[in-house]
Protein backbone atom coordinates (compact mmCIF):
# COMPACT_ATOMS: atom_id res chain seq x y z
CA UNK A 1 0.00 0.00 0.00
CA UNK A 2 1.44 3.65 -0.92
CA UNK A 3 1.88 6.07 1.45
CA UNK A 4 0.22 9.01 1.64
CA UNK A 5 2.45 12.49 1.74
CA UNK A 6 1.53 14.70 3.98
CA UNK A 7 0.88 17.05 1.02
CA UNK A 8 -1.46 14.91 -0.70
CA UNK A 9 -3.56 14.71 2.92
CA UNK A 10 -3.65 18.69 3.20
CA UNK A 11 -4.45 18.24 -0.98
CA UNK A 12 -7.83 15.97 -0.15
CA UNK A 13 -8.64 17.54 2.77
CA UNK A 14 -9.16 20.76 0.99
CA UNK A 15 -11.27 19.05 -1.78
CA UNK A 16 -13.32 17.44 1.58
CA UNK A 17 -14.00 20.68 2.47
CA UNK A 18 -15.05 22.52 -0.98
CA UNK A 19 -16.85 19.48 -1.64
CA UNK A 20 -19.06 19.76 2.10
CA UNK A 21 -19.53 23.54 1.30
CA UNK A 22 -21.80 22.67 -1.44
CA UNK A 23 -23.94 20.52 0.46
CA UNK A 24 -26.84 22.39 1.90
CA UNK A 25 -27.75 19.60 4.99
CA UNK A 26 -25.62 16.69 6.20
CA UNK A 27 -28.07 14.34 7.75
CA UNK A 28 -26.46 10.50 9.33
CA UNK A 29 -28.84 7.68 10.02
CA UNK A 30 -27.73 5.75 13.06
CA UNK A 31 -28.48 2.42 15.08
CA UNK A 32 -27.06 1.05 17.97
CA UNK A 33 -27.37 -2.37 16.79
CA UNK A 34 -27.59 -4.35 13.27
CA UNK A 35 -31.42 -5.25 12.21
CA UNK A 36 -33.47 -2.78 13.10
CA UNK A 37 -33.96 -1.43 9.44
CA UNK A 38 -31.56 1.56 9.23
CA UNK A 39 -30.54 1.17 5.82
CA UNK A 40 -34.39 0.83 5.10
CA UNK A 41 -34.92 4.32 6.62
CA UNK A 42 -31.88 6.12 5.18
CA UNK A 43 -33.19 4.69 1.24
CA UNK A 44 -36.88 5.58 1.56
CA UNK A 45 -35.86 9.23 3.48
CA UNK A 46 -33.52 9.89 0.66
CA UNK A 47 -35.38 8.97 -2.17
CA UNK A 48 -38.79 10.87 -0.45
CA UNK A 49 -36.38 14.03 -0.10
CA UNK A 50 -35.66 13.71 -3.85
CA UNK A 51 -39.18 14.24 -4.76
CA UNK A 52 -39.75 17.09 -3.46
CA UNK A 53 -37.36 18.81 -5.83
CA UNK A 54 -34.86 18.59 -3.93
CA UNK A 55 -30.65 17.32 -5.12
CA UNK A 56 -29.84 14.64 -2.45
CA UNK A 57 -26.75 12.14 -2.33
CA UNK A 58 -26.80 9.07 -0.56
CA UNK A 59 -23.91 7.75 0.94
CA UNK A 60 -23.38 3.82 2.01
CA UNK A 61 -20.50 3.48 4.61
CA UNK A 62 -21.22 0.38 5.73
CA UNK A 63 -18.03 -1.09 4.02
CA UNK A 64 -18.35 -4.53 4.98
CA UNK A 65 -22.01 -4.56 4.23
CA UNK A 66 -23.10 -2.40 1.48
CA UNK A 67 -27.24 -2.39 1.12
CA UNK A 68 -28.36 1.20 -0.59
CA UNK A 69 -27.46 -0.31 -4.24
CA UNK A 70 -29.64 -3.49 -4.03
CA UNK A 71 -32.58 -1.58 -2.13
CA UNK A 72 -32.30 1.82 -4.60
CA UNK A 73 -32.44 -0.99 -7.58
CA UNK A 74 -28.79 0.38 -8.94
CA UNK A 75 -26.71 -3.17 -7.65
CA UNK A 76 -25.51 -3.21 -11.56
CA UNK A 77 -24.16 -0.12 -11.55
CA UNK A 78 -20.65 1.07 -11.37
CA UNK A 79 -18.56 4.44 -10.19
CA UNK A 80 -16.96 6.16 -12.99
CA UNK A 81 -14.03 8.73 -12.86
CA UNK A 82 -14.36 12.03 -14.85
CA UNK A 83 -12.15 15.24 -14.48
CA UNK A 84 -13.96 16.72 -11.46
CA UNK A 85 -13.40 13.28 -9.50
CA UNK A 86 -15.40 9.98 -9.22
CA UNK A 87 -19.13 10.39 -10.56
CA UNK A 88 -21.53 9.08 -7.99
CA UNK A 89 -24.10 6.65 -9.69
CA UNK A 90 -27.59 8.43 -10.66
CA UNK A 91 -30.32 6.51 -9.21
CA UNK A 92 -32.61 9.46 -10.57
CA UNK A 93 -32.25 12.70 -11.56
CA UNK A 94 -32.21 14.13 -8.45
CA UNK A 95 -30.85 11.40 -6.25
CA UNK A 96 -26.97 10.44 -6.20
CA UNK A 97 -25.46 7.16 -4.37
CA UNK A 98 -22.07 6.38 -3.58
CA UNK A 99 -21.38 2.92 -1.96
CA UNK A 100 -18.53 -0.01 -2.44
CA UNK A 101 -21.03 -2.01 -4.17
CA UNK A 102 -20.43 0.20 -7.03
CA UNK A 103 -16.73 -0.77 -6.80
CA UNK A 104 -16.85 -4.22 -8.76
CA UNK A 105 -15.61 -6.17 -5.64
CA UNK A 106 -17.45 -9.51 -5.14
CA UNK A 107 -20.59 -8.90 -3.31
CA UNK A 108 -19.93 -12.89 -2.16
CA UNK A 109 -16.14 -11.99 -0.74
CA UNK A 110 -16.17 -10.34 2.52
CA UNK A 111 -13.94 -7.28 3.04
CA UNK A 112 -11.84 -7.83 6.10
CA UNK A 113 -10.28 -5.00 6.80
CA UNK A 114 -8.93 -2.66 9.59
CA UNK A 115 -10.13 0.44 10.22
CA UNK A 116 -7.36 2.99 8.93
CA UNK A 117 -8.76 0.88 5.32
CA UNK A 118 -12.16 1.61 5.87
CA UNK A 119 -11.84 5.33 7.56
CA UNK A 120 -9.60 6.17 4.09
CA UNK A 121 -12.33 4.92 1.82
CA UNK A 122 -14.97 6.92 4.06
CA UNK A 123 -12.74 9.45 3.58
CA UNK A 124 -12.27 9.44 -0.81
CA UNK A 125 -15.96 9.09 -0.55
CA UNK A 126 -16.14 12.74 0.98
CA UNK A 127 -13.49 14.12 -1.24
CA UNK A 128 -12.67 12.77 -4.31
CA UNK A 129 -16.70 11.68 -5.27
CA UNK A 130 -17.85 14.94 -7.58
CA UNK A 131 -21.53 15.39 -5.21
CA UNK A 132 -22.01 18.68 -7.22
CA UNK A 133 -24.37 21.16 -4.95
CA UNK A 134 -26.82 19.33 -3.05
CA UNK A 135 -29.69 20.22 -0.84
CA UNK A 136 -29.04 17.14 1.53
CA UNK A 137 -26.24 14.28 1.66
CA UNK A 138 -27.79 11.42 3.57
CA UNK A 139 -25.49 9.34 5.67
CA UNK A 140 -26.03 5.43 6.12
CA UNK A 141 -23.89 4.92 8.58
CA UNK A 142 -22.73 0.91 10.24
CA UNK A 143 -24.41 0.13 13.67
CA UNK A 144 -22.87 1.29 16.26
CA UNK A 145 -20.65 3.66 17.36
CA UNK A 146 -17.21 2.80 15.97
CA UNK A 147 -14.66 4.08 13.25
CA UNK A 148 -17.03 4.14 10.44
CA UNK A 149 -19.50 6.87 12.41
CA UNK A 150 -17.00 8.44 14.06
CA UNK A 151 -14.79 9.08 10.65
CA UNK A 152 -17.62 10.66 9.45
CA UNK A 153 -18.90 12.78 12.14
CA UNK A 154 -14.74 13.87 12.54
CA UNK A 155 -14.20 14.31 8.54
CA UNK A 156 -17.41 16.26 7.61
CA UNK A 157 -17.36 18.72 10.98
CA UNK A 158 -20.31 20.36 10.64
CA UNK A 159 -23.29 17.51 10.25
CA UNK A 160 -26.81 19.16 10.51
CA UNK A 161 -28.49 16.33 12.70
CA UNK A 162 -28.62 12.46 13.43
CA UNK A 163 -31.63 10.24 12.61
CA UNK A 164 -31.26 6.99 15.55
CA UNK A 165 -33.46 3.32 13.91
CA UNK A 166 -34.74 1.38 17.01
CA UNK A 167 -36.95 -1.34 17.05
CA UNK A 168 -39.47 -1.44 20.30
CA UNK A 169 -37.78 -4.15 22.32
CA UNK A 170 -35.60 -3.36 25.58
CA UNK A 171 -32.20 -4.63 23.83
CA UNK A 172 -33.03 -2.29 21.22
CA UNK A 173 -33.51 0.94 22.84
CA UNK A 174 -30.14 0.17 25.52
CA UNK A 175 -28.11 0.64 22.06
CA UNK A 176 -29.72 3.18 20.68
CA UNK A 177 -29.73 5.66 23.65
CA UNK A 178 -25.78 4.93 23.10
CA UNK A 179 -26.14 6.60 19.54
CA UNK A 180 -28.04 9.61 20.84
CA UNK A 181 -25.66 9.83 23.73
CA UNK A 182 -22.61 9.46 20.96
CA UNK A 183 -24.04 12.58 18.67
CA UNK A 184 -24.97 14.51 21.85
CA UNK A 185 -20.76 14.02 22.99
CA UNK A 186 -20.45 15.17 19.37
CA UNK A 187 -22.14 18.04 19.16
CA UNK A 188 -24.21 16.47 16.64
CA UNK A 189 -27.97 17.64 17.07
CA UNK A 190 -30.18 15.16 17.39
CA UNK A 191 -32.98 15.27 15.13
CA UNK A 192 -35.11 12.61 16.49
CA UNK A 193 -35.70 9.01 17.15
CA UNK A 194 -37.60 6.39 14.61
CA UNK A 195 -39.43 3.25 15.97
CA UNK A 196 -39.26 0.87 12.63
CA UNK A 197 -40.78 -2.44 13.08
CA UNK A 198 -43.30 -0.87 15.34
CA UNK A 199 -46.79 -3.77 15.13
CA UNK A 200 -47.93 -5.75 12.77
CA UNK A 201 -51.75 -5.84 11.38
CA UNK A 202 -52.78 -9.29 10.74
CA UNK A 203 -54.14 -9.69 6.98
CA UNK A 204 -56.80 -12.17 8.25
CA UNK A 205 -58.40 -10.39 11.50
CA UNK A 206 -56.91 -6.83 11.16
CA UNK A 207 -55.96 -6.78 14.66
CA UNK A 208 -52.79 -5.12 15.71
CA UNK A 209 -49.93 -7.33 17.12
CA UNK A 210 -46.92 -6.15 19.08
CA UNK A 211 -44.17 -8.44 18.37
CA UNK A 212 -41.83 -6.13 19.77
CA UNK A 213 -42.86 -4.77 22.02
CA UNK A 214 -44.99 -1.78 21.32
CA UNK A 215 -43.58 2.46 22.22
CA UNK A 216 -40.17 2.02 23.14
CA UNK A 217 -38.75 4.12 20.73
CA UNK A 218 -40.87 6.71 21.42
CA UNK A 219 -40.39 6.48 25.53
CA UNK A 220 -36.73 6.66 24.88
CA UNK A 221 -36.96 9.65 23.31
CA UNK A 222 -39.41 11.34 25.88
CA UNK A 223 -36.91 9.96 28.68
CA UNK A 224 -34.05 11.14 26.84
CA UNK A 225 -35.52 14.88 25.85
CA UNK A 226 -34.93 13.93 21.95
CA UNK A 227 -37.63 14.22 19.34
CA UNK A 228 -39.53 11.37 18.39
CA UNK A 229 -40.08 11.09 14.19
CA UNK A 230 -42.61 8.67 14.42
CA UNK A 231 -43.19 4.78 14.22
CA UNK A 232 -42.93 2.50 11.06
CA UNK A 233 -45.25 -0.66 11.20
CA UNK A 234 -43.70 -4.09 10.11
CA UNK A 235 -45.01 -4.44 6.61
CA UNK A 236 -44.36 -7.51 4.38
CA UNK A 237 -44.81 -4.70 1.28
CA UNK A 238 -41.89 -2.85 3.14
CA UNK A 239 -39.81 -5.77 2.98
CA UNK A 240 -40.61 -6.83 -0.92
CA UNK A 241 -40.07 -3.13 -2.34
CA UNK A 242 -36.03 -3.50 -0.73
CA UNK A 243 -35.73 -6.74 -1.59
CA UNK A 244 -36.94 -6.23 -5.35
CA UNK A 245 -34.99 -2.72 -5.61
CA UNK A 246 -37.85 -0.60 -5.78
CA UNK A 247 -37.91 2.19 -2.17
CA UNK A 248 -40.97 2.02 -0.68
CA UNK A 249 -41.86 5.54 -0.52
CA UNK A 250 -41.60 5.32 -4.60
CA UNK A 251 -45.27 2.90 -4.67
CA UNK A 252 -47.29 5.96 -3.26
CA UNK A 253 -49.85 3.85 -1.96
CA UNK A 254 -51.99 5.11 0.86
CA UNK A 255 -51.07 2.32 3.33
CA UNK A 256 -50.51 3.04 7.03
CA UNK A 257 -46.34 2.39 6.28
CA UNK A 258 -46.19 5.00 3.52
CA UNK A 259 -48.15 7.42 5.30
CA UNK A 260 -46.33 6.74 8.58
CA UNK A 261 -43.05 7.30 6.39
CA UNK A 262 -44.33 10.63 4.82
CA UNK A 263 -44.80 12.12 8.28
CA UNK A 264 -41.42 11.26 9.56
CA UNK A 265 -39.96 13.25 6.49
CA UNK A 266 -42.35 15.72 6.93
CA UNK A 267 -41.09 15.79 10.95
CA UNK A 268 -37.56 15.78 9.61
CA UNK A 269 -37.93 18.84 7.17
CA UNK A 270 -39.29 20.70 9.75
CA UNK A 271 -36.85 20.15 12.54
CA UNK A 272 -34.12 21.22 10.17
CA UNK A 273 -35.33 24.47 9.05
CA UNK A 274 -35.58 25.69 12.18
CA UNK A 275 -32.77 28.13 13.40
CA UNK A 276 -29.08 26.16 13.93
CA UNK A 277 -28.26 28.01 17.15
CA UNK A 278 -31.81 26.43 19.62
CA UNK A 279 -32.21 24.46 22.32
CA UNK A 280 -32.31 20.81 20.58
CA UNK A 281 -33.50 19.06 23.78
CA UNK A 282 -36.89 21.31 23.07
Amino acid sequence: MNQVTDEEREQQDVRLKDNMAKIKYKLIVMSGKGGVGKTTVAVNLAYALSSTDAKVGIIDTDIHGPNIAKMLGVEQESLTGSLSGIRPVEVRPNLKAVSMAFTGTDPDKPIIWRGPLKTGVIKQFLSDVDWGELDYLVIDSPPGTGDEPLSVCQFIGDIDGSIIVTTPQDVAILDSRKAVLFSQELGIPVIGIVENMSGFTCPHCNKEINIFKKDGGMKAAQQLKVPFLGKIPLDIELVESGDNGTPFVAVGNQSTTAQAFNEIVKNIEEFISRPKHRDWSK
